[in-house]
């Protein structure tokens, strides 16, 4: 890895430091191919990073980008939680792992309770 890659630069503002162009024109986070979709949808849950405060991470859904957001607010409405979609998966907030998989496999899908 070269020492002298360009940080910022007056004619193109912030550059990639993996592909070396301008953050607009950047290349290397667009052409990645979407992660293999094995058609399980897992449930689990998480704690890193939320200060000891659950979260129910849904991965692996079957539906392109724009169904994820109906999806998680069907989800939300049925656990009585907050919740958003991130990078793909959808967070509910609390523990709401049984809840979710019973809704799931009820919409057909071959749901795994992953995780502890």
């Amino acid at each position: 890895m070269p020492l002298n890659k360009t940080v910022y630069s007056s004619d193109g503002g912030r550059t990639c430091p993996k592909c070396n162009q301008s953050v607009a024109n950047c290349v290397c986070g667009k052409n990645r191919p979407p992660a293999p979709k094995d058609g399980v949808v897992r449930v689990s849950r998480e704690t890193k990073g939320r200060k000891g405060k659950g979260v129910t991470l849904v991965t692996g859904v079957p539906l392109d980008a724009d169904e994820l957001p109906v999806l998680a607010k069907r989800l939300k409405n049925l656990c009585g939680a907050g919740g958003t979609v991130k990078n793909g998966i959808i967070e509910i907030q609390g523990d709401h792992r049984d809840r979710i998989v019973a809704e799931l496999q009820g919409r057909g899908w071959t749901v795994k309770r992953s995780g502890g």
